[in-house]
């Protein structure tokens, strides 16, 4: 601790990033930040902005960057993104319009670099959401990501057509809508860990993403399944099991 103080004392610590070491959050006018979380989980923490204004959005972004070198932010809208790159003009600022994350990093910051490779494959092109989302997450963990994308089992040649792939990553993130039964029929073609996304896509009954969830946990296959449109909870899930296979083959 006094380390800690002597280090904001003489000007190289901020008071931010003081209270981030010592209790583990950064309080904010608009909330508190998990600076630990990365540390702690190995998972880097997001700020949701849906629900959020963009002001506090950005509140909280500065704080993150502040404490940790970087800022993750999902289900931003255009608002978010803006108010964020105008919080933090001294980063560089990486926004997926389509997956609604905007990630900012200062000139410190430093992925880490983990030896494995996800796989996210979608049913098709409406799922490229949630699925990117998931992809955003995998990058900032430092896994390499492969995308297959549009290969629907309306036509079960598509899936085979990169069945090679999906057999030589080492855990795959399947997101589909309508009946959700894409991920099923991938995990039963390879030995892979295969993560069910089911996405909000469809129409009628069930078009919300109800059946693709319902189909996918009353898999026959064997295959974890996460939320409907938790891109964030997938990639998380398949960077931990990275980072696992990633161990496992360096202490080899």
């Amino acid at each position: 601790m006094r380390d800690i103080l002597e280090a904001v004392a003489d000007g190289s610590l901020s008071p931010a990033e003081a209270e981030a070491q010592l209790a583990g959050y950064a309080t904010t006018g608009a909330g508190r930040f998990d600076a630990a979380r990365e540390t702690r989980r190995g998972v880097p923490e997001a700020i949701l902005a849906e629900g959020k204004t963009p002001e506090e959005t950005a509140t909280i972004a500065v704080a993150a960057v502040e404490t940790s070198g970087r800022a993750l932010v999902t289900r931003a809208s255009a608002a978010h993104a803006e108010a964020v790159s105008h919080a933090l003009p001294d980063c560089t600022i990486d926004r997926d319009a389509r997956a609604k994350t905007v990630v900012a990093f200062d000139s410190s910051f430093e992925r880490p670099d983990i030896d494995a490779t996800v796989g996210i494959v979608t049913g098709g092109t409406s799922d490229a959401e949630a699925a990117g989302e998931a992809a955003v997450v995998l990058r900032e963990m430092g896994v390499t990501v492969e995308r297959v994308e549009d290969v629907g089992v309306a036509h079960l040649g598509r899936v085979l057509d990169h069945l090679d792939l999906l057999r030589e990553v080492d855990v795959l993130v399947v997101a589909a809508g309508r009946e959700g039964a894409l991920p099923t029929v991938v995990a039963g073609l390879v030995d892979t860990p295969v993560i069910g996304l089911p996405v909000s896509t469809g129409y009628g009954h069930g078009g919300d993403g109800e059946a693709a969830l319902l189909g996918m946990v009353q898999s026959c296959t064997v295959l974890s399944v996460v939320n409907i449109d938790a891109g964030y909870i997938a990639g998380a899930q398949a960077g931990l099991v990275a980072r696992a296979v990633s161990d496992a083959r360096n202490e080899s």
